[in-house]
């Protein structure tokens, strides 16, 4: 029986799977303005990466990707909650949003980090796992309550922030929120997965 992340019908269904053109391809080098040079610059010099997947639409306002870069340096490296639980939130995000480039980027990370191989699993059929650590029952609890009802009752809260202390409640919101961004963004330019790479993760029906 599907979860009511779910049952909620909250989920998109196309443009996660990036059926369709690429809306916001990367920008010829001729054609970038100063600012989004600069911005390239910067993203290079804190990631050590070239720009990939939400990064290349949100060039277009190089300000915003800036930003966005800058709150995902924290929220993905430096975050109060351990890896195997922030890559947890990061992949019920993307399976709310059916967004498979962003799964397909933090499955793997996800395993390396100790999230059981079954609940990742689960997570991608759309169902609540069974048999998750207490942490991750509470987190899970608390980030579908958030996303199906837009709130957290007194009884969810108050075991989230006994789990994980009030900042961590916090990185954990910031987490939904970021991830939720950047799958907005990749699933409206339609960004494509990488060559080679296939969709994990069907869209449910509206």
């Amino acid at each position: 029986m599907k979860t009511a992340l779910i049952v909620a019908g909250l989920l998109t269904t196309g443009a996660g799977m990036a059926q369709g053109q690429d809306r916001m391809p990367p920008i010829p080098t001729a054609q970038l303005s100063d600012a989004q040079k600069q911005a390239i610059d910067a993203f290079k010099a804190a990631r050590s990466a070239d720009l990939s997947g939400p990064f290349v639409p949100l060039l277009r306002s190089p300000e915003v990707m800036t930003r966005a870069r800058a709150m995902g340096d924290y929220l993905r490296f430096r975050s109060t909650l351990p890896p195997r639980l922030s890559e947890f939130v990061i992949l019920l995000t993307s399976r709310r949003w059916t967004q498979n480039y962003e799964w397909n980027a933090h499955e793997p990370l996800a395993r390396r980090a100790g999230l059981k191989p079954e609940i990742i699993a689960a997570i991608a059929d759309g169902r609540r796992p069974a048999g998750m650590a207490e942490d991750e029952d509470t987190l899970y609890t608390f980030c579908d309550e958030l996303q199906r009802n837009q709130s957290v009752s007194d009884a969810t809260y108050a075991r989230a922030v006994q789990a994980f202390g009030e900042a961590g409640v916090i990185d954990a919101i910031g987490i939904t929120g970021y991830y939720t961004m950047l799958a907005m963004v990749m699933n409206t330019a339609r960004t494509p997965l990488p060559d080679g790479a296939k969709p994990a993760l069907a869209p449910f029906p509206r």
